[in-house]
């Protein structure tokens, strides 16, 4: 009996090939449709930041935040970050569950302990404070015992979101990106602009 042909060979190999993918799919429940479910906002799950010091805080900060909040509200961590991505007015529900959740997200870092002490973060708060180059030398000369003896991070941090116009902040948004950079910037700035004020008060 002679060889099939190479041109009949190849596309019943690749038939088998394709044929033997979708028994596996199927064999492992891939027959059915149904579109994933956003994860629980409740659930826990480790959030990580690619950045360090304040940017890194801020950003790790605002992920914990608005999970927290969509717990709250009983959606997902997705279906609010598109709520509140969209042009128009917020809820008071949204404003205060927002609210609400950074702080727990502060309660929530500083219980795992990655917080970062204040001395850590006076680098990054003099760096963008334009304050003139003998207050600066002065505050940066403060030892770092006596920084965080006289400073805690949560207590910065609770000031710094306390101080946040969340309302304004979520107006005009144009996207989901736009949403988690510009809180994140706001908190950075007003993380920065707590710390500083501070600062200058332990001279």
């Amino acid at each position: 009996m002679s060889a099939m042909p190479r041109w009949v060979a190849l596309p019943v190999a690749a038939l088998v090939l394709v044929s033997g993918v979708v028994w596996v799919q199927l064999a492992n429940g891939g027959g059915t449709y149904e579109p994933l479910h956003p994860a629980d906002a409740c659930a826990e799950r480790a959030v990580t930041s690619r950045d360090d010091g304040i940017e890194g805080l801020a950003e790790r900060l605002v992920l914990l935040g608005i999970k927290d909040a969509a717990c709250s509200l009983g959606v997902s961590r997705e279906a609010l970050t598109l709520e509140l991505a969209q042009p128009g007015a917020r809820t008071d529900a949204q404003i205060d569950a927002l609210h609400e959740g950074l702080l727990s997200a502060v309660g929530r870092m500083k219980k795992d302990g990655s917080l970062p002490r204040a001395s850590e973060l006076v680098d990054g708060a003099l760096d963008s404070a334009n304050l003139n180059g003998l207050l600066e030398r002065a505050i940066r000369a403060i030892p770092d015992s006596v920084v965080n003896t006289a400073l805690k991070t949560d207590d910065v941090l609770i000031r710094a979101i306390d101080d946040l116009d969340l309302r304004a902040l979520l107006t005009n948004l144009g996207n989901q990106d736009d949403l988690n950079q510009q809180i994140e910037d706001a908190v950075t700035r007003a993380v920065k602009d707590s710390l500083t004020a501070r600062l200058r008060n332990l001279l």
